[in-house]
């Protein structure tokens, strides 16, 4: 057994970009936000992620503009380590050892070089203050820790900086704690647990007024606090604002303080005019419920996550400018994790009633594909279409979903859909709906495309007891293929649990509780059954390639491996797999076994009882969807341990949604010496038509240094020079009239005739002396009567002028091979 040496296991596209409060520079042109391991920066103009800033062994926790340098930015993360980094060309300058697990951190104008982080002490957190060392070592340990405030709320939105840093307001459960750094005295202030109306008083997020004693404060039943006269224990004063019917998320000043915005469940962003509370503007449908608000340090631009993970980027609270969707993960997966095999995007559900496809390579989502058709009503407790399963085949032709939903009072509704792919749209167009397929709900389903044909299968199981095929019948005359059921059966009255279909299409395994049945596709005869240890087989798959001899099959305490050759169990072993999942372009399997807590990887070949690979708690809890991908560009890694990543790379999903994958430390290495090689221009953000144009012109940049000397010796156009640049970087408003500029342009670009006539005889000069040269080489191989009777020709003839002799061998040099050629016709 090989252990898992270099590999380890990270977060990966697909990170939440919605876990921390984003980022805007203060020139508004990035966003910068944590995601897993990384900090990412986004272009606000173009939505295009412009490099990632890696360094973190930890999940980030939180990301910071430096206050005496706005080129540059901090990063926590449960690594106990800060990082501080030049975002514009995501170097890594400096990392400071905490020691402790950094959950939030605030930094302030008036407290140089120190930064103020929540760690995890003894029994309870606690706001810490850090003296950076000033050295300039790359790696420094903080050794100056000094405790702040006890019992707060790991939250970064329960702790806020007011007046530039001269207080600190922390929050947590129904308690208000102010500190007064001048005076180093704190002040707390508490409220009921509920009020008289039944509200719940419980604080939720707080903010501070940039210029005034002023603390705003959000609650959980939608109410809004703000706290003036705070500096005084018993003569504080508070005034309540209310829109929000549920709690308040989030809170942010304007820089100037002249509003204040709040957003919760409802996904409205609401302003609010300070000290005329009274008026309020409301930017509604926003998408999914609003986690947190950030504001540009110019005022300029709004910034709103949601817990759809996603960032919207607002201009002044007037309209969308940009959205930066990350990948959607609910409350749970319904649908396995699948691969598309056109785009090669991971394919899961995503909005209520969709399916998304989201791009690994480019961590981005391509689309949304509406399943339901229907439109979402976003109330508590009202019963809507869902999409449960999803399958595709082997070309990326064909999709088909489940939707169902169930009613109190009425039986379940179910639909299957068949979608075709369209080479036009590049997307999937709806071809056929099945209304109530089954008489229960379908358990699974799986295509099939065999080689020597172009029929189509779709199978689905179902709690009804059935199982049926589905074929794709031949077009009619004026209609397009449809799809029609073929085959219906069933065994002994038990319930199918999965299918599964061999690589070639020709055999067909399905699970009836604890037995398995193997039949032939194109006869639908039964032909053999496979019985095993008691319990209920819930993963079934085909070996492939090499091992496409063998069937496996998991069991809640057992794994078995059969030999269909010889229908007899060839091995089995005592394991919890929770998910076996089979690498398309290789003979090996993955099974993600869990016990005492953590599951634990074992990567092997249905042919060898001894796993290529083992990982052990690759994650806390369950895993419970897998799948692997094939890569775009083979690895080529020789170390046994792995050998298993080369052709593909495997994702999992654990039970707190995170989306995982296992990376070598080789492949590191070669992302990071990649994203070193890109350069960013100062005034270009780095989009792929940025690479693509970059790209251009390098190469035209290798074309014109391999043909310098020609280069060398023309004239050079005047479109460079400084006048042409003062002309194209002018603000438009500023300059003249279109006319007059329109002759400036023209001139600019003539060649004085001074110039071309002397660029001319030049030329003309330097072709004499050559044809001079060639001349007197000609005559210098000439035989000697030869040039005698030369002579004695030249004596009798006139001498020629110098024009009429250079007009003389031009003549010569002329081809006149084309008029014999027309002699000859």
């Amino acid at each position: 057994m090989v252990e898992h040496g270099d590999i380890r296991v990270v977060h990966c596209g697909g990170s939440k970009i919605n876990f921390r409060d984003p980022v805007i520079t203060h020139d508004s042109r990035f966003l910068l936000c944590a995601s897993g391991e990384a900090v990412k920066v986004f272009s606000t103009s173009t939505e295009e992620c412009i490099h990632e800033l890696r360094g973190h062994t930890g999940l980030v926790t939180g990301v910071l503009l430096r206050p005496s340098n706005h080129l540059q930015v901090y990063s926590s993360s449960l690594d106990g380590t800060l990082r501080l980094w030049d975002f514009t060309d995501g170097i890594l300058i400096k990392t400071c050892v905490i020691g402790y697990p950094i959950y939030s951190f605030y930094a302030s104008d008036k407290h140089e070089n120190v930064i103020f982080i929540v760690a995890s002490m003894p029994k309870r957190f606690q706001l810490v203050a850090v003296h950076l060392p000033q050295s300039g070592d790359q790696m420094v340990e903080a050794q100056e820790l000094s405790a702040v405030l006890s019992g707060v709320n790991p939250n970064p939105a329960a702790i806020a900086f007011g007046r530039g840093g001269e207080f600190i307001a922390s929050v947590n459960d129904l308690q208000l704690e102010v500190y007064f750094f001048k005076k180093q005295k704190s002040y707390r202030f508490f409220l009921k647990e509920d009020n008289k109306k039944g509200g719940w008083n419980t604080f939720t997020c707080v903010a501070c007024h940039p210029k005034d004693d002023c603390i705003a404060t959000g609650h959980e039943d939608g109410k809004i606090r703000l706290w003036r006269n705070f500096n005084h224990k018993k003569e504080y004063t508070y005034s309540t604002l209310h829109w929000h019917h549920s709690t308040v998320s989030s809170l942010c000043f304007t820089p100037e303080g002249t509003n204040l915005l709040s957003g919760g469940v409802e996904s409205v962003l609401v302003q609010w005019r300070y000290n005329q509370e009274s008026e309020r503007d409301f930017l509604p449908r926003l998408g999914g419920a609003i986690t947190h608000i950030t504001v540009s340090p110019d005022g300029s631009l709004f910034c709103t996550s949601h817990s759809d993970n996603k960032i919207t980027i607002i201009q002044s609270c007037v309209k969308v400018s940009a959205v930066i969707q990350g990948l959607v993960k609910g409350d749970s997966i319904r649908t396995d994790l699948m691969m598309d095999p056109r785009s090669k995007a991971l394919v899961l559900n995503g909005k209520p009633g969709h399916l998304q496809f989201y791009s690994l390579q480019r961590d981005k989502l391509l689309y949304n594909l509406d399943i339901v058709q229907q439109e979402y009503i976003h109330e508590s407790g009202l019963q809507q279409f869902e999409v449960v399963k999803a399958a595709f085949d082997a070309s990326g032709s064909w999709l088909a979903t489940v939707e169902e939903r169930h009613q109190k009072a009425a039986e379940l509704e179910l639909n299957l859909k068949l979608w075709a792919f369209d080479e036009q749209t590049q997307s999937f167009v709806l071809n056929t709906t099945i209304s109530a397929p089954h008489d229960a709900q379908i358990t699974a389903m799986c295509f099939c495309q065999p080689t020597d044909s172009q029929t189509t299968l779709l199978v689905s199981t179902s709690k009804d007891g059935h199982f049926k095929a589905w074929q794709l019948a031949a077009p009619a005359h004026t209609e397009g293929p449809s799809w029609l059921c073929d085959f219906v059966s069933a065994y002994h009255g038990l319930v199918p649990e999965c299918c599964s279909f061999s690589a070639d299409g020709s055999l067909l395994a399905v699970v009836f509780q604890e037995v398995v049945t193997v039949w032939s596709p194109s006869t639908w005869e039964l032909l053999t059954t496979l019985s095993q240890p008691p319990g209920a087989v819930s993963d079934l798959c085909f070996g492939r390639l090499s091992c496409s001899k063998y069937l496996l099959g998991t069991t809640a305490s057992n794994l078995l491996c059969w030999n269909l050759l010889t229908c007899s169990l060839e091995w089995t072993t005592s394991m919890d797999v929770r998910r076996l999942v089979a690498d398309p372009l290789s003979e090996n399997m993955a099974a993600f076994c869990y016990q005492s807590g953590s599951t634990d990887l074992f990567v092997f070949k249905p042919s060898e009882p001894r796993p290529l690979f083992s990982h052990k708690a690759v994650c806390s809890g369950k895993v419970t969807q897998a799948v692997f991908a094939p890569r775009e560009e083979m690895l080529e890694s020789c170390e046994e341990s792995s050998q298993w990543l080369n052709r593909s790379q495997l994702y999992f999903l654990t039970q707190q949604m995170d989306l995982m994958t296992f990376t070598t430390k080789a492949e590191e290495d070669r992302l990071l010496a990649s994203s070193k090689q890109l350069v960013i221009d100062d005034s270009v953000a780095m989009t792929p038509f940025y690479l693509l144009l970059g790209k251009h012109r390098q190469q035209q940049q290798e074309h014109q240094d391999s043909d310098s000397s020609l280069w060398a010796e023309r004239t050079a156009l005047p479109q460079t020079s400084a006048s042409m640049k003062e002309l194209l970087q002018t603000p438009a408003h500023v300059l003249p009239s279109t006319s007059y500029l329109c002759s400036m342009f023209v001139q600019s670009l003539l060649i004085s005739v001074s110039d071309a006539r002397s660029a001319h005889a030049e030329e003309e000069m330097e072709s004499e002396k050559e044809e001079e040269d060639s001349e007197e080489e000609m005559e210098s191989s000439r035989s000697k009567p030869e040039l005698a009777a030369a002579a004695a020709t030249e004596s009798d003839t006139p001498a020629l002028t110098k024009a009429q002799a250079r007009e003389l061998r031009r003549v010569r040099k002329l081809d006149h091979s084309w008029l014999a050629g027309l002699l000859d016709s």
